[in-house]
């Protein structure tokens, strides 16, 4: 059994400029970027390499259409260095230029053709949850199926993650927020993964102290106060990346993916829905095992007994950015089943990595209870 894989040197820089400096960014170089933040940080040191925006293909998530476009318009190019500057929609979309031949997104995610890698990738993460920096996952809607799938092979870890906590200052506070949950979501579930070790609950750990701290000192001092905690959440961010590279996730990202691909909910509010309600479904039918470590580890973070832990947890992050109830999305109450039975249908990988194998009926409680 493979116990830990750490594939992408990672590397910490603290202004945009002194990357451009430092990597000598040029004209072999294409970048695919979120547009704002290109322009407010890159643009005005005039590089010379081929930039494309990340709107330019198509709004939210991933989907097959907008990753066969830029697959495209990169191989008009004769880069050969691939550089993601944005979140997890950007270096996801990016893992896949990496990889060698002609083939379409279909054929890629459904593991119908050799998967090659031949390009580098430097990925520089500009929100604090996706840790796509350091994963060797990418997801995509595939519009016609109305669900996310993903890819999940070695070929497309990045070189190298570039994190740049300047990049953060102009993320606002809503996207911060889900974010910073996102990444406490990488760090939990895989602490509870089949596949979780001693070394990659070590770094699950680190960075659920580090955001249960941040959001602690955030809820005292108020929405600003993040500021003055970028590093932090930047830096757990990528540890938990880092873990559920290893370990995966779980239940509640195969939960969230319908949400996301019905009603284009972005994945990290998407993924808070799910997130106390699947441990405490965790916690009714297998309070053993991982679970009963984790809500002890928990328990000390929140100064709570052990069990009370999801329940103070959905306090906390009450306090951070409230929670909807899954009806106001527009999901409709006939969907429950129809979402249950996609999940099963669709999301093995994922359900054979939670801490519990779910059912679909046991999915659709879990929906019914949150609708």
């Amino acid at each position: 059994m493979k116990a830990f894989w750490q594939k992408t040197q990672i590397h910490k820089i603290e202004y945009a400029a002194d990357f451009v400096k430092e990597y000598e960014i040029g004209k072999k170089d294409f970048i695919l970027a979120s547009k704002s933040t290109y322009e407010t940080y890159f643009a005005p040191l005039g590089l010379e390499a081929h930039v494309e925006y990340k709107s330019k293909y198509g709004k939210g998530e991933p989907t097959d259409v907008m990753v066969n476009a830029l697959l495209s318009d990169f191989r008009k190019t004769d880069c050969d260095r691939i550089i993601a500057i944005g979140g997890g929609a950007v270096i996801d979309m990016a893992k896949i230029l990496v990889l060698e031949g002609e083939y379409t997104a279909a054929q890629i995610f459904g593991r119908e053709v050799p998967l090659k890698k031949e390009k580098t990738l430097i990925a520089i993460p500009t929100t604090c949850g996706a840790g796509s920096e350091v994963s060797n996952v990418s997801i995509a809607e595939f519009t016609e199926l109305h669900t996310k799938m993903g890819l999940a092979v070695d070929e497309i870890y990045a070189d190298q993650a570039v994190l740049i906590p300047e990049l953060l200052t102009g993320l606002p506070y809503p996207f911060f927020a889900t974010s910073a949950i996102d990444a406490f979501i990488h760090a939990i579930e895989s602490y509870v993964s089949p596949k979780a070790t001693m070394y990659t609950q070590m770094f699950s750990m680190k960075a659920m102290e580090m955001i249960v701290d941040g959001f602690q000192k955030i809820a005292q001092n108020g929405e600003e106060y993040r500021l003055n905690l970028l590093d932090e959440f930047l830096t757990a961010s990528n540890l938990a990346g880092i873990a559920f590279g290893n370990a995966g996730t779980g239940a509640v990202h195969a939960m969230s993916y319908p949400l996301s691909g019905v009603y284009h909910v972005t994945h990290g509010e998407a993924n808070y829905q799910f997130l106390t309600a699947v441990f405490a479904k965790y916690q009714e039918l297998d309070p053993d095992g991982k679970l009963k470590g984790l809500n002890q580890f928990l328990s000390g973070l929140l100064k709570c007994d052990a069990k009370d832990v999801y329940t103070e947890l959905e306090k906390l992050l009450d306090q951070i950015i409230a929670r909807k109830a899954l009806h106001e999305y527009g999901m409709k109450e006939e969907e429950i089943e129809s979402f249950a039975k996609n999940v099963e249908k669709t999301q093995q990988r994922l359900l054979n990595q939670s801490y519990v194998k779910f059912s679909w009926q046991q999915l659709a409680e879990i929906y019914k209870e949150l609708y």
